[in-house]
């Protein structure tokens, strides 16, 4: 049962007609996301002009697919689930899956019983593939799982060493063209307000920030960085901080929008007109930038392309196997508002 009759045509003959790999094969008879239009195109035209008619009994008895994967989120705070980040790169993921007829599960793990339970499950057959979101250093769920050889794809990475499969922005880029904005626009005294900086993503925003301020010459004080958690009320709290240690500050970029909007209001409330005393930036570009007061300037992420490659990248694992880690990092965008 599941065999071919002898000279019908394989994927694989189906593969070499329309010269693409196997896998690409798969996915346009499965439907799924990530494939050009036109390289769906090529390869319909060779399984008609071949004649070749999928085994979905075959299919069937060795897939034993759950048509499911897991979007597992590992941030141990609650609060975090309420910034507009979670949300939409929960919508971006799944329009990125609308078409492969793949449900996508959502799932928190924070603990160590929780890790285990959720890679017993994952190992059971129940998803096919996991999606990690908010992992932070030292976080050992995304080893756990390559060692199940689970398909993996983690949003952003636990550090520069990273070997599971990624999808990234551009973070230092992103925070380097921030400040060589605020540098262009006559900025001098300029602070930041990072993220959790146990997160790869604001580590990385902090030493663009770094960078740029170094390559004008400019000493990157110490004391001109104050930290939050990515939410509006820890940003009023770190931007009330600087505003004290340094009551000259003329600039100041966040790690995040809603960080960024927590600043605005901290500066409004001392006093401070923003653009003409303070310039401030955020990062992510959410709908919340366009609601500010003044509307805030920003770094774009592209969380479209993000939830579309992170897609991709599992579905290629889901296809073909882990033949090697694939890593995508993705350009930001400065976008120029009012608060600059």
């Amino acid at each position: 049962m599941g065999r071919r009759r002898p000279g019908t045509p394989t994927l694989e003959e189906v593969a070499a007609r329309a010269r693409v790999g196997r896998g690409t094969v798969s996915r346009v008879i499965n439907n799924a996301a990530g494939v050009k239009e036109s390289t769906r195109r090529t390869v319909q035209r060779a399984i008609e002009e071949l004649g070749y008619v999928p085994n979905l009994a075959a299919r069937s008895l060795a897939g034993r697919r759950a048509d499911a994967v897991a979007l597992v989120m590992t941030e141990p705070d609650w609060r975090q689930f309420a910034e507009p980040f979670f949300s939409e790169i929960v919508s971006s993921l799944g329009d990125a899956l609308t078409d492969t007829g793949i449900q996508l599960l959502l799932t928190l793990v924070r603990s160590d019983a929780e890790r285990q339970r959720f890679l017993e499950y994952a190992r059971g057959g129940r998803v096919d593939g996991v999606l990690l979101m908010s992992v932070h250093a030292g976080d050992p769920l995304p080893d756990m799982l390559a060692e199940a050889r689970m398909p993996t794809v983690l949003l952003g990475r636990r550090s520069g060493d990273e070997y599971v499969s990624y999808v990234d922005a551009d973070n230092i880029g992103g925070a380097r063209s921030a400040v060589s904005h605020l540098l262009q626009r006559g900025r001098r005294v300029i602070a930041t307000i990072t993220g959790p900086l146990d997160l790869y993503a604001a580590q990385c925003r902090l030493r663009g920030y770094q960078e740029a301020l170094a390559s004008a010459g400019l000493e990157g004080e110490q004391t001109r960085v104050a930290q939050s958690d990515f939410t509006a009320e820890s940003g009023r709290r770190a931007m009330a901080e600087l505003i004290e240690r340094h009551p000259d500050i003329d600039g100041v970029v966040a790690a995040s929008d809603t960080t960024a909007a927590g600043a605005l209001e901290a500066l409004r409330a001392a006093g401070r007109r923003v653009p003409e005393d303070v310039a401030v930036i955020g990062f992510d570009d959410f709908p919340l930038a366009r609601r500010t007061e003044p509307r805030l300037t920003t770094v774009r992420q592209p969380i479209e392309e993000i939830g579309r490659a992170m897609v991709r990248l599992l579905l290629e694992e889901m296809e073909e196997g882990a033949v090697a880690w694939r890593h995508v990092i993705l350009r930001t965008e400065l976008v120029v508002r009012d608060s600059t």
